[in-house]
């Protein structure tokens, strides 16, 4: 577990691999007032960008991926 810059305790979770050399890092963020996201890092080569999601929208996107995963199954 790491802290960072803003104070937040960082836990990495998983780091996935994507296609076209991406690569997809799930990190759990607890700030020391308590709250809670999810950072997903999604690097290529030098480059990175970081989406963090509070719980609300981490189901919401949960949701959509589990509906394009069910559709692209029955094809």
């Amino acid at each position: 577990m790491t802290t960072g810059g803003r104070g937040e305790e960082v836990r990495e979770l998983e780091v996935l691999q994507a296609p076209w050399a991406k690569e997809i890092a799930l990190h759990d963020l607890t700030f020391e007032n308590g709250f809670k996201m999810l950072r997903l890092r999604i690097r290529e080569k030098r480059r990175f960008t970081d989406l963090d999601l509070d719980i609300e929208t981490a189901e919401v996107l949960r949701d959509r991926l589990s509906l394009w995963l069910d559709i692209q199954r029955r094809d």
